[in-house]
Order: structure tokens, then sequence, then C-alpha cells
């Protein structure tokens, strides 16, 4: 039986971006219709307050909503392609209505798989400074680097004064690429696109080094679980992994 996708929204473009790539790769596994899907986005507004100040558990309240709100839709799992929104959700707190695609281990699976060590980790200033890329890529072996606190600003200016906007620039794409390039001058051997909407401005054929999309790693990983071709997800959130 197919399953209820839950789509889990913290920033409206990334999150459109998600559901439009589950029906994809449904569609691309010859699948005749794609998954029923429910998604539920709480504007970016309520949580912003809650990122600034780091307190994570505020940030985590909110997003549970958005989970209980998907649970009574009938979704049976949920996934979340916003990187930053899974700091709140490992932050201690109830096990969550439903189980979740845990989106960094997806993206650390892929590095693995690709064979890739050193991996450059792009996107917004609380996921390049958080603990979840270097923690999950280590458990496979490989180095998770952050860009100089310059480039940091960069791209976490571009994230929120354009891309959460819809507006895709051709200098602030130029200003990605020769970061990119100097990351793999630094030794990088891959490039992780860690923001929901850099994938929208940037495209594999963009980048000096290969990518890792993870919007759409977990668009394809939840069309994978609701077709029955993986195993239900078990994370429900903080230690309930």
């Amino acid at each position: 039986m197919v399953k209820h996708v839950g789509i889990l929204g913290h920033s409206w473009e990334g999150a459109s971006l998600c559901w439009r790539e589950v029906c994809r790769h449904s569609n691309r596994l010859g699948h005749p219709a794609h998954p029923d899907i429910t998604m539920d986005c709480i504007s970016f507004e309520h949580c912003m307050p809650a990122w600034e100040a780091g307190d994570h558990e505020a940030a985590r309240a909110v997003l549970a909503t958005s989970i209980d709100r998907l649970a009574r839709a009938g979704c049976d799992f949920f996934v979340c392609p916003d990187n930053t929104a899974h700091l709140a959700l490992e932050a201690p707190g109830d096990p969550l209505a439903l189980p979740g695609v845990h989106l960094v281990d997806v993206v650390a699976r892929a590095a693995e798989r690709a064979g890739h060590s050193r991996v450059g980790i792009l996107g917004t200033r609380f996921t390049m400074r958080g603990p979840l890329y270097p923690r999950e890529l280590a458990e496979w072996g490989i180095d998770a680097v952050i860009p100089s606190d310059e480039d940091q600003e960069m791209v976490h200016e571009a994230i929120f004064g354009e891309l959460v906007h819809g507006e895709f620039r051709e200098d602030t794409r130029r200003s990605f690429v020769d970061l990119i390039g100097r990351l793999g001058e630094s030794g990088c051997d891959a490039i992780a696109l860690v923001c929901t909407e850099i994938p929208l401005l940037l495209s594999p054929e963009d980048s000096p080094l290969p990518v890792l999309d993870s919007t759409r790693s977990s668009a394809r990983a939840a069309a994978e679980i609701a077709l029955g071709l993986e195993a239900m997800p078990t994370w429900r959130g903080s230690e309930f992994r």
C-alpha cells in the first residue's frame, strides 16, 4: 500500500521543490501516479526570533505543531527538506507525532556511496556552524569542511536576503561558484548544498565539484519510502532515532 507523505515546510521555495521532486521521482520509478502528499508550512516569521536567539526548543515547538497537523491529516511519515530545522527537531522534547526521514543522514549516506572523503558544507549560518553535518559525516569517515567566516556570511545573507524570497541572481550564482572552486582547491572532493533553496540557484552543471543536493535527496527518499522500496523511518526527533 502506498504511504501518505507529509512534508514539513519551513521556507516555501524549498518546500515547493521537495513536493515537486517527490512527484517526479515517483514517475521516474515507473509509478503511474505520485503518492498522496500533504504539506504544512507555518510562516517562517514565527521561528526566526528563536533561530537568532539559538533557542532550538522554541523552534521545535513550532515545527512540532506542523507535524501534529500532518498526523491529523493522515500522513504516515514526514520529510522536512530544511536542514536548519533539523537542529531544532533534535532538541529535547517529546517524540514527534510522526516518524520522519532524517535529512542529514540521507546526505551523509549519499556522500559515502559516492566515495567522497572531504565535503564542503553550504547552508545557513546555523547549519554551517551546527554539529549535525560534522557528526553525521564523521560516522562514515568523511570530513566536513566549513567555509571561512566571511564566506559563511555571504552564503547566509544570500539565503535570507534572496533565495527564500524566490530571488535568484546571476552575481550570487557566480559568488557561490567561486566559493566552491576555492573549497575544491583546499581539498574538498564534493559540495553539500544543505540549504533547501540553494539547488534552485545552482545546478550540478554550474558547480566545479560534484554536488550533494539535500532537497532532492530527501524527496527521493520520501518517494521510495512511500512506494515501499525503502523501510519506513523510525526517527521521531531528539534522541528517538
